[in-house]
């Protein structure tokens, strides 16, 4: 998922800005663990912070009408032919995969997406929810 990815290059930054630390017991220098990057810097969690907002943004699209482009990117499967191996993700697989990791309806979300206040409701679920920790700074 690109998620973790993206949180992995933060923690990789992180680890060159901070730099190694010198064991207490040993003496030898090691790399900073994540728990450590996250006392040292206080960075909201990347998940938290993105995944509410491509919903919020997933939910304005919705509501648009299917005359714009931006709507038709957004459920539209692309026509070309694609490459062998595994069918890339469209915004739209996204959307789904995020409905389930809540727990929320998944059969149609656009419908749920045109009434305002349980989209919103749905997005504010999606923001409190404890994200589990993976590799990087949580």
């Amino acid at each position: 998922m690109l998620s973790t990815q993206i949180v992995g290059v933060i923690s990789l930054i992180l680890r060159r800005v901070f730099g190694p630390k010198r064991d207490e017991v040993r003496g030898e220098w090691r790399k900073l663990h994540n728990e450590e990057l996250s006392d040292l810097y206080s960075l909201p969690n990347f998940v938290r912070v993105v995944i509410p907002r491509i919903m919020r943004w997933a939910g304005h699209v919705a509501r648009m009408g299917e005359a714009r482009r931006v709507y038709r990117v957004l459920v539209g499967k692309p026509e070309e032919k694609r490459p062998m191996g595994r069918p890339r993700r469209r915004w739209e697989d996204n959307i789904k995969m995020y409905l389930q990791e809540v727990g929320g309806a998944c059969g149609d979300w656009m419908e749920l997406a045109q009434d305002r206040d349980r989209w919103r409701a749905l997005v504010s679920t999606v923001m409190n929810l404890r994200v589990p920790k993976m590799r990087g700074i949580s």
